[in-house]
């Protein structure tokens, strides 16, 4: 679970409620047409954007924020690390019956394990890499959709709440409702856009392109090992990926070996 994400979700919405709470009353922010004109709209534009079977999986997407394993390179190149070593202890050919749970990991052993070369196991992985990448930016492509949908719709609320005001000047009780449509709109659009769905693509993407650096980092790995590389020259070409900071005590560790 990714408690960042609640933490975030929490935090912003709280800011929010507690501004409306402290400014009075939460009624006057409660507005049935505003929240139809917003809702259904944003709803109804998905639905035309993207096929039913894309729709349906934005609840998953969602949960994709919250509930996901981390991509772990320091483990992943220790790992490998380790894999290289069995190489280089038995043969290329042992690797196929080293337990590995990662299923890319695996499929990238059992590659070099059949003694492809090098050049046609670097683009079975890649094809799996752009695979990959594809399936993720559907998911990230569905809330940059809403992120500009909230806003939109909130703004043709707010034309919809201008223009019955003007029609009703004369009449000063119709006046209020339609300014709160007009205001309210654009209020919930915004929360829309801004508290869920942009965080929510940028938390997708990262995650992506996380998981992306690790893929990254397997297909290096098994191609040195299929070269026949050192396997300490093979974990040191390999920290190149991770951070500075991280990078550092790998590569500290290393040096003292």
């Amino acid at each position: 679970m990714d408690i960042a994400t609640i933490i975030g979700l929490v935090l912003s919405m709280g800011a929010v409620i507690g501004a409306i709470l402290a400014g009075g009353d939460v009624g006057a922010f409660i507005d049935v047409p505003s929240v139809i004109v917003v809702g259904l709209g944003c709803i109804g534009t998905t639905f035309t954007k993207w096929p039913i079977e894309v729709v349906k999986k934005l609840t998953v997407f969602a949960m994709k924020t919250v509930f996901f394993t981390p991509a772990d390179p320091k483990g992943t190149i220790d790992q490998i690390s380790e894999l290289a070593e069995t190489a280089r202890r038995e043969s290329v050919f042992a690797l196929e019956k080293v337990p590995i749970e990662d299923p890319f990991l695996k499929k990238a052993m059992t590659l070099a394990a059949d003694n492809r070369p090098p050049e046609v196991i670097s683009a079975i992985l890649q094809l799996e890499i752009d695979a990959m990448e594809e399936r993720h930016k559907v998911g990230i492509d569905v809330f940059d959709g809403l992120a500009a949908d909230g806003p939109a719709m909130g703004m043709i609320g707010t034309l919809i709440g201008l223009v019955i005001m003007l029609g009703n000047l004369s009449d000063q009780s119709a006046i209020g409702p339609a300014m709160a449509v007009a205001l309210l709109t654009t209020f919930y659009g915004a929360v829309i856009a801004n508290v869920f769905a942009n965080p929510m693509k940028n938390k997708l993407g990262q995650r992506s392109k996380m998981e992306m650096t690790k893929m990254t980092i397997i297909i290096a790995g098994t191609l040195g090992i299929v070269a026949g590389e050192n396997p300490r020259l093979i974990k040191e070409k390999l920290i190149a990926f991770l951070p500075p900071a991280e990078r550092e005590v790998e590569g500290g560790g290393g040096e003292e070996e």
